[in-house]
């Protein structure tokens, strides 16, 4: 077996799982669960027409560079949602199996192999970046988000050493599980930092689509880029997906955009890697990726579940909304492994812990005492979990 394998931690739905092992929930209620960032609203039913009046496709092998019309519709995309000018669909965008799969795959086309090659994320973080690093041969090294830098990377605590050793930068914007926001600014910080060091940044954007301010759209790596002059996008690239934006995450829908040096190599790896998307899925995402009428009505849904909920938790948990994204964190007034338990076993409200999305770093684990919550239920379960939440808190 890979000796790398060894290294993992268990995902932390496991943890969970092993967390509430002795538990038993009241029978009364029914289970909430706010654990998952598995969205809950209803998939369009246009996507889902172009899917099923395209299922004779499934005769036809899908290339790995997907179909040049779905490469196309996702540069126009980009171009009128990032006010982009150049983005070339045949060297600069590549259609992948929904962004887990291609975030993981990316770190092993790009990654030299070796202990002293560092692969940085954002902690708390999401675990595919962990694994992908280890799996690649590299070793993590976690950059703390606490409440004293906005709940955005520190990035001021790396050393100069550490980023010579950097190959590879996860960024998480829109930040899972924290909901913070890197502005254009930060961003090309960061930029900067990559050019002058050669390091590639990945930049996670999955929750790019779900804010609450419909004039003011939360900036993104390519379009920092664009801004500073960096028409290529040099040492750069995008990862975007249909699962938040469209709530389609069973259609595994996503793509990578930005350096071509970058996917050139990346294209090569998955010619191998054999991941293609179906191509019925890839006529469903031209549909989904051409509409923003659909994508409009889901953000009024989280805003609606946003407000609702933090009027249920106000004065009762120290909580806000996030920049972006459909998380809440908030800190517990108890531990986050017991606060979870509690509410499991006596209200069967599911919340994770934080510290099961985190690693200790600098002497801490910032994810300690916290707790995400997803709000992709129903706007009724949402409020009914807020006020079962709170009718726990009134014990303490």
């Amino acid at each position: 077996m890979n000796p790398y394998l060894q290294h993992l931690q268990p995902y932390p739905f496991a943890k969970l799982d092993q967390l509430f092992s002795d538990l038993t929930p009241a029978a009364e209620k029914t289970r909430i669960a706010l654990s998952i960032g598995e969205p809950q609203h209803e998939s369009p039913a246009f996507v889902l027409k172009a899917v099923s009046d395209n299922l004779h496709r499934l005769a036809n092998y899908p290339s790995s560079a997907g179909l040049p019309e779905l490469r196309s519709t996702i540069a126009l995309w980009l171009k009128r949602r990032y006010g982009l000018t150049d983005v070339d669909p045949d060297t600069q965008v590549l259609p992948v199996s929904g962004t887990r799969e291609a975030l993981f795959s990316f770190a092993q086309a790009v990654v030299t192999a070796s202990p002293t090659t560092l692969v940085m994320s954002p902690n708390p973080f999401y675990q595919i970046y962990e694994g992908a690093a280890l799996l690649a041969g590299a070793t993590p090294h976690f950059i703390n988000c606490t409440e004293e830098f906005g709940l955005l990377p520190d990035f001021s605590s790396v050393t100069e050493q550490q980023w010579r050793r950097c190959q590879l930068l996860y960024l998480c914007n829109p930040g899972n599980p924290t909901g913070a926001l890197m502005s254009l600014e930060q961003l090309q910080h960061v930029i900067r930092l990559a050019q002058e060091h050669d390091f590639v940044i990945a930049s996670d954007e999955c929750y790019s689509e779900i804010y609450f301010d419909e004039e003011s759209p939360p900036p993104g790596l390519l379009q920092a880029c664009a801004a500073m002059g960096n028409s290529d996008y040099r040492n750069c690239v995008v990862f975007h997906s249909l699962s938040k934006r469209s709530n389609l995450p069973g259609l595994r829908s996503g793509f990578v955009a930005g350096d071509a040096r970058i996917l050139r190599g990346f294209l090569q790896y998955r010619t191998y890697h054999g991941c293609a998307m179906p191509i019925h899925h890839q006529l469903g995402s031209i549909a989904a990726w051409s509409d923003e009428q659909h994508v409009k009505t889901n953000r009024q849904q989280y805003r609606d579940k946003f407000a609702a909920v933090l009027a249920e938790l106000e004065g009762h948990l120290p909580v806000a909304a996030p920049d972006a994204g459909f998380y809440l964190w908030p800190q517990t007034p108890i531990s986050d492994t017991e606060f979870a338990r509690q509410l499991y076993a006596e209200e069967n409200v599911i919340v994770l812990p934080g510290r099961f999305l985190a690693r200790e770093s600098a002497g801490i684990n910032p994810g300690e005492n916290r707790v995400r919550m997803a709000l992709v239920a129903t706007i009724e379960d949402c409020v009914e979990a807020a006020q079962r939440i709170v009718h726990r808190l009134e014990k303490f």
